[in-house]
């Protein structure tokens, strides 16, 4: 069985410190991140608001967007969110409920 994928930017905040990271299990990533067991950027800098999310049919397209969007500016990552996530709502409940 193939497995999908998904990339995904948290922030701290609107405008704040930033993160994309890929995972096969969205929910799962995000609670990971949401109550700070696992230790790395996100814990350290308290980067844990989904602001963005996109799905891919394969974990290997996720990850080369995932490389791809690393590589983006910041203006251009800043665009990306305001496009679908203007007000910089944390996207949790509403993409993973």
């Amino acid at each position: 069985m193939v497995k999908g994928g998904y990339v995904y930017i948290l922030a701290s905040g609107r405008n704040g410190t930033l993160y994309i990271g890929v995972t096969s299990d969205l929910a799962k990533r995000i609670e990971e991140h949401k109550s700070h067991v696992v230790e790395g950027f996100t814990k350290k800098y308290y980067v844990d608001k989904l602001v963005w999310c996109e799905a891919h049919d394969t974990i290997e397209d996720a990850i080369m967007r995932e490389k791809q969007l690393k590589r983006w500016n910041r203006a251009w990552k800043l665009a990306l969110i305001e496009e679908d996530n203007s007000t910089w709502n944390d996207l949790t409940e509403q993409l993973i409920n």
